[in-house]
């Protein structure tokens, strides 16, 4: 059995505050682990000492005299994501002679992590490989295979499922407070867990109205998906046309790994790029042109596309390409009404994803997100059951076991402390073999695994309330 309280005494090194070390660190402060980290960029520096508790040695992450000021003999986990693969690769072998028990290293290159590797993740010691872009790809290929909602995810060993999905103006839940559609749709349970309305993501309560345009997150059993689906207005549609702006690294990998079972077309606007693809994608269409330009999409064939993903690398681009990509797709002609076009984006900005995801984008990625949430469901390995994050919102979705009198055993739901509210919703609890949805009266037992769906930036006060 885990220590309960191990992860708050741990020290953790970063080495690098670029986008994935920044937030990372952000994230770690907050969660009440002590954080140093290594970086020679003074304007980084600057920005996290005004902005974090943590402590930051300016200097090079090979230099062994800054380790030594980090006290790295001390140092519970190594987090190396400096923009360079070999000091990363490196660094988990400096770590290894410090002690450090936990080395986590990005690497941008694929060689490293396979079995016909010359160098293996144990040769390096490295404990966790991260790889930002193939972790966008990958999932960008899982949520073009699901065949229904924006986005599905199985939690609680595949027993609930979580969908997020737009709520459009006929959709039977718009206009609705959550206790009338608890009142009126209750031949089966459900709850809507999350909301994201602008750029704000909330956790409901029964008062709250879902609007049209809202992204909201829903969670069921699985075997009471389908008639969720129909109460959503979701429909089932597997695409199989696929165009991608960007020929990228992300965008490259997509069209690389899924060119073979669907159809895709890849736009390119660099003309020398758009050949090299040309040469390495058997299995996609390569086109040469501006994808921000509305009549160069048309001519490309957008409106027979069933998904549109925008994998350049602008912010802006992206953003204003899937809107444009979404009214093109929808208001092309009557077919086009009939099947859901679904528009996915990256984003480099954190701020911006939930912009994203409420204007054209169903789904907006951010690849340092991806990296980190994997960085930090690894380090929580031990105390959480599992982590799930949900594109589009600020928000987090926990298993976690109740410790023995842990204040979440020691009253029923309602009277939870009200500084929670908000922050925290107790979404179900497995209890005489299966999950059954969480209500105010319900009481949390001590081992009890719970599905909790809290803010990002909370998770904190769920290990409070479960670990003590």
């Amino acid at each position: 059995m885990f220590n309960k309280k191990k992860s708050f005494e741990e020290n953790i090194l970063i080495l690098g505050l670029g986008g994935v070390g920044t937030y990372l660190a952000k994230r770690l402060v907050h969660e009440g682990y002590a954080v140093t980290a290594i970086e020679q960029d003074s304007r980084l520096i600057s920005y996290i000492d005004s902005h974090l508790d943590a402590r930051v040695i300016q200097g090079s992450a090979m230099s062994i005299g800054c380790w030594q000021e980090a006290d790295a003999k001390n140092i519970d986990v190594l987090i190396a994501v400096t923009d360079n693969d070999a000091v990363n690769m490196l660094s988990a072998m400096i770590a290894d002679r410090f002690g450090i028990q936990l080395k986590i290293a990005r690497v941008r290159s694929l060689d490293f992590d396979t079995k016909d590797s010359v160098l293996s993740a144990d040769d390096m010691k490295i404990d966790l490989i991260i790889h930002p872009e193939e972790l966008v790809a990958q999932e960008i290929i899982r949520l073009v295979e699901r065949t229904a909602g924006n986005e599905i995810i199985d939690i609680a060993d595949g027993q609930t499922q979580i969908m997020a999905t737009r709520i459009h103006e006929s959709s039977p839940l718009a206009h609705q407070k959550l206790k009338t559609l608890s009142m009126t749709h209750n031949s089966f349970p459900f709850r809507v867990v999350a909301i994201a309305r602008g750029i704000t993501t909330f956790l409901p309560g029964g008062d709250d109205e879902i609007l049209p345009q809202d992204q909201v997150l829903i969670m069921a059993s699985k075997k009471n998906f389908p008639e969720l689906m129909v109460l959503t207005g979701v429909k089932q549609q597997r695409r199989h046309r696929v165009m991608i702006l960007g020929g990228g690294l992300v965008g490259f990998r997509v069209a690389e790994l899924m060119g073979k079972n669907v159809k895709v077309k890849i736009v390119e606007k660099d003309e020398t790029r758009a050949a090299e693809l040309c040469h390495h994608l058997n299995h996609a269409e390569v086109l040469h042109g501006d994808g921000s330009d509305a009549e160069a999409l048309e001519l490309a064939g957008l409106t027979d596309m069933d998904t549109f993903i925008t994998a350049t690398g602008e912010n802006e681009t992206n953003i204003m390409s899937c809107m444009l990509a979404k009214h093109l797709m929808t208001a092309s002609n009557e077919s086009a009404r009939n099947k859901e076009c679904k528009t996915i984006s990256l984003v480099n900005k954190e701020e911006y994803v939930v912009l994203a995801s409420t204007s054209g984008s169903d789904i907006a990625l951010n690849k340092k997100v991806l990296a980190a949430n994997e960085i930090l469901k690894f380090i929580r390995r031990g105390e959480l059951l599992a982590v799930a994050h949900l594109h589009g919102f600020d928000a987090e979705v926990v298993e976690i076991k109740a410790a023995s009198n842990s204040p979440i055993t020691r009253i029923p739901l309602f009277k939870i402390d009200p500084s929670f509210h908000g922050k925290i919703l107790i979404g179900s609890v497995y209890r005489d073999g299966q999950w059954n949805i969480a209500v105010g009266s319900t009481r949390i037992l001590p081992d009890e695994r719970v599905i909790v769906v809290c803010k990002s930036m909370h998770l904190k006060d769920v290990r409070k309330l479960f670990l003590g």
